[in-house]
């Protein structure tokens, strides 16, 4: 029987890729080797297939979009340097995880490109992606994007979809949520400072630390316009993939060395499967 036998939540800023440090490689160096132990950890948990909750890649507004290309392959470039990554899709579960989500009542937009299949079916691998897989084992992926807005429960409802198609599918998963915090820490930034930034980022380390993912979805909508966080989505989508009871979180960091904020956290699933 298949499960999601790993969760996490990693950030997406270049500098966490030590090739894109440039001169400053401390900046992100928290982050960094927090990426690495969850990287390790990925490992020991063995997974067949790793999806990635991005917020950035192919939106369709309203609708949650699955890579469905033969492949991905993207290049972040940063400080002169460049880092390249591809990846096959797991096309049968990405499939599998799109019916169940539409059994359900949800909308769900299967991507392509160019062709059906073979050498020309590649999606670009976005950096919200790419960023954290550079830290994980190498096997097949499948990318989503979940739709942004204020109604929350279709996310929890997709993310238990994407559960039951790792059961039903005999699939061992990990799962990886992509998410920067709040974007206006920093008044050099692009979006400015607001105080809000700090706010959020700390009751969001609290409910993680509480093991209250759920709640995530009960933010002040004002604080998050103001703070700007790219992370509640895809954050929403794990917690109903990995819920309670069981559900165990450890945040192993908390940082903000630029305007935005840096998370990163293991969600570990109640009595994972072993191996085989």
């Amino acid at each position: 029987m298949g499960s999601i036998v790993f969760g996490c939540l990693l950030p997406h800023g270049f500098e966490i890729l030590e090739p894109l440090a440039g001169s400053d490689p401390v900046l992100m160096a928290r982050t960094r080797e927090s990426a690495r132990v969850l990287g390790e950890q990925m490992r020991r948990a063995a997974p067949e297939v790793i999806v990635v909750l991005t917020p950035h890649g192919t939106r369709a507004e309203g609708q949650f979009t699955v890579s469905n290309a033969e492949r991905m392959r993207g290049t972040v470039e940063a400080h002169g340097a460049a880092v390249t990554l591809e990846r096959p899709v797991d096309r049968g579960f990405a499939q599998a995880i799109a019916q169940q989500a539409q059994a359900g009542g949800l909308r769900v937009a299967l991507l392509n490109y160019a062709t059906s299949e073979g050498p020309l079916s590649c999606l670009p691998l976005d950096w919200g992606a790419l960023i954290p897989l550079h830290f994980m084992p190498d096997v097949p992926v499948v990318v989503i994007n979940p739709p942004r807005g204020t109604d929350f429960e279709p996310h929890l409802q997709f993310g238990a979809a994407l559960a039951q198609a790792a059961t039903t599918g005999h699939r061992r998963v990990g799962l990886i949520a992509s998410c920067d915090w709040s974007h206006t820490h920093d008044e050099a930034g692009p979006y400015g400072h607001h105080p809000s930034a700090a706010l959020l980022d700390a009751q969001v380390v609290a409910l993680l630390e509480a093991g209250d993912l759920e709640d995530l979805g009960g933010i002040d909508p004002q604080h998050v316009e103001t703070a700007k966080p790219d992370g509640l989505w895809q954050a929403l989508v794990l917690a109903g993939a990995i819920p309670r009871p069981g559900r165990q979180v450890q945040v192993l960091s908390y940082e903000a060395p630029t305007y935005f904020g840096l998370l990163c956290a293991a969600v570990t699933p109640g009595e994972p499967e072993g191996p085989g």
